[in-house]
């Protein structure tokens, strides 16, 4: 796929079917992620990938059951590393170790795009539970994102035309 149909191609999935991702795939989607760009290039994040069925269990309940959380045949967990960004930039690590942590997963979700799979984007969680699950009490978690198989059609949104969006000065 060319790159804007793949922009063009991803759309939040929220019901994925039991199908196992095939782990090379999971190794572009992880790759990608992983050559994202990042402030001073600390790459100040954490990536979990959970596949074990308890885990995955765990996580939707962190995740307040969310369907999405509950189907899908992989999880991953992008945590931002702020005391990895402080050790550079002391004034704003906590926004700059986000901000790497959520272009990482973007990359995430188009790369799984481009490989047949479907994600969602998952904000909304209990932040300590999904902490302690992790085992990463000093990370910040910033993005649960379920992978794997749709298993349902995407609900296509619409956008704001650029006009509302660009500002031209």
């Amino acid at each position: 796929m060319e790159f804007f149909e793949v922009v063009r191609a991803r759309h939040s999935i929220r019901f994925f079917l039991e199908r196992p991702c095939e782990d090379f795939k999971i190794s572009k989607v992880l790759g990608a992620a992983n050559d994202a760009p990042s402030a001073g290039n600390l790459q100040s994040y954490d990536i979990f990938l959970i596949k074990s069925a308890d885990k995955r269990k765990a996580m939707a309940e962190a995740c307040y059951n969310q369907q999405a959380v509950l189907s899908a045949p992989t999880i991953l967990v992008f945590c931002a590393d702020v005391e990895k960004a402080q050790k550079k930039f002391s004034a704003q690590a906590g926004t700059l170790a986000v901000e790497d942590t959520a272009i990482a997963a973007s990359y995430a979700q188009l790369a799984a795009t481009a490989e047949g799979l479907s994600s969602v984007w998952i904000g909304y969680f209990d932040e300590n539970k999904v902490r302690e699950l992790l085992g990463a009490t000093k990370l910040k978690p910033i993005c649960v994102m379920p992978l794997g198989y749709a298993g349902e059609k995407p609900n296509i949104t619409s956008r704001r035309s650029l006009s509302d969006v660009v500002h031209e000065m």
